[in-house]
């Protein structure tokens, strides 16, 4: 552990207010003897901030910085990447990646305009918020010094730290389970709920029904199906049943809607970017309905191909994202290809929310639809399509097959 130091004179710490980075306040006073400034994020976690303010000012933070960024969140970081469908192993809709290069640019921000040398941040050695929240540090401000407590002191349990936190007066509501052992970590913003660790590293154990805060179980969803427009502009949501929203709005509005419905609840076991396999579970009730109606609205405004290769390339896009890669050139380059294609996502999609599933059953673009109905119809088509030439296509494309035909049979003779 790092013994008292002159080199670090000031440090702002991405604080929550929780048990970890209540500790890691202090320990950072005590360990550096530097000030600490807290920057506390408001992305839509659903919490009240106050109480942040409170123990950050009983010991002694003058520099306390609280900010709403749940616009910004939206607008810059979760629509870009639904523009892409991005996906983590065909199902996380990663929640908590996208929040971490937001908290990262501001981490920097108030870094420059307090006059700090370094950051911090609450996040283990085993986790992916490390990387993330470093490589958005490192990628911002290069010369930037990071300190990670979770690497450094030897407070490497919840009872450690509950001791730390007892010793030194500082006060947590961290509570344990009923017959002992630690419950779930939560982690929430505007796009997801996250839960881990505790009861649920056993990869076979079903989580209580209790565990869920913003959806409700498919099975006690309502009898009675519910729909809902969304309004399409450059590939971006701007407006649910005919009313224009913001980005912010737009997302607290599909939550609403799916979490009453039983929509976008997840379990599964995902590989770390560190390398170790984690189980996690995750509430994204408007995120889940987002990404079924952007793939709806593309279907009738993108080409073939282009829509293929953003396929293809989606999921190493959502492997940038994952591993903490938002500020990366690659990242860039293909948000410009994305962005690119997107200028034609507009348009409406109607959506039926029933008991845990969103199903789409319509779709329509009055400047940039590319279906055709007087192609595509299996009625007469008075001559759009000649299909005589399809015994042509259908050859051509078959040449390699029958080429590769002839010779198996020229083999066996």
């Amino acid at each position: 552990m790092p013994t008292k130091t002159s080199e670090v004179k000031k440090v702002v710490l991405a604080y929550s207010g929780g048990l970890d980075t209540s500790v890691i306040l202090k320990w950072l006073q005590d360990t550096y003897g530097c000030e600490v400034v807290t920057f506390t994020a408001d992305i839509g976690q659903g919490e009240e901030l106050g109480p942040a303010r409170r123990k950050a000012k009983m010991f002694g933070v003058k520099s306390i910085f609280i900010e709403d960024l749940r616009e910004e969140f939206v607008r810059d970081f979760v629509f870009p990447m639904f523009r892409a469908n991005a996906v983590y192993e065909g199902e996380y809709l990663l929640g908590t990646s996208i929040a971490r290069p937001l908290i990262a640019k501001h981490l920097v921000e108030i870094a420059r305009k307090t006059g700090a040398d370094a950051v911090s941040h609450g996040a283990t050695g085993k986790g992916n918020d490390q990387v993330r929240f470093e490589l958005g540090a490192y990628a911002l401000m290069p010369d930037v010094r990071v300190i990670a407590p979770w690497r450094e002191w030897d407070l490497l349990s919840r009872d450690k730290l509950l001791q730390y936190a007892e010793k030194h007066g500082i006060p947590v509501d961290y509570k344990k389970r009923k017959g002992g052992g630690a419950p779930y970590s939560m982690d929430a913003n505007l796009l997801h709920i996250s839960y881990e660790g505790g009861i649920l590293e056993d990869p076979n154990y079903q989580p209580e029904e209790s565990m869920w805060r913003i959806t409700v179980p498919p099975e006690k969803a309502p009898n009675r199906p519910e729909y809902v427009e969304l309004s399409y502009a450059k590939g971006d949501i701007v407006g649910v049943n005919g009313k224009r929203l913001s980005p912010a709005k737009v997302l607290t509005e599909l939550n609403r809607l799916g979490g009453k419905h039983g929509i976008g609840r997840l379990d599964l076991v995902e590989n770390r970017y560190v390398g170790m396999k984690s189980r996690g579970c995750y509430e994204t009730p408007g995120g889940t309905i987002m990404l079924r109606a952007h793939r709806a609205m593309e279907s009738i405004t993108l080409d073939r191909e282009v829509l293929a290769l953003k396929d293809d390339l989606m999921p190493r896009y959502a492997r940038l994202i994952y591993n903490g890669d938002w500020f990366s050139p690659e990242r860039n380059l293909l948000q410009s290809l994305i962005d690119q294609s997107q200028r034609n996502v507009n348009g409406s999609v109607r959506l039926k929310l029933y008991k845990g599933t969103v199903i789409t059953v319509g779709r329509s673009s009055k400047s940039d639809s590319l279906f055709d109905p007087a192609i595509s119809t299996f009625e007469d088509d008075r001559g759009a399509f000649d299909q005589a030439q399809a015994e042509g296509f259908i050859r051509l494309n078959a040449l390699r097959l029958r080429i590769a035909a002839n010779l198996r049979k020229k083999k066996r003779r």
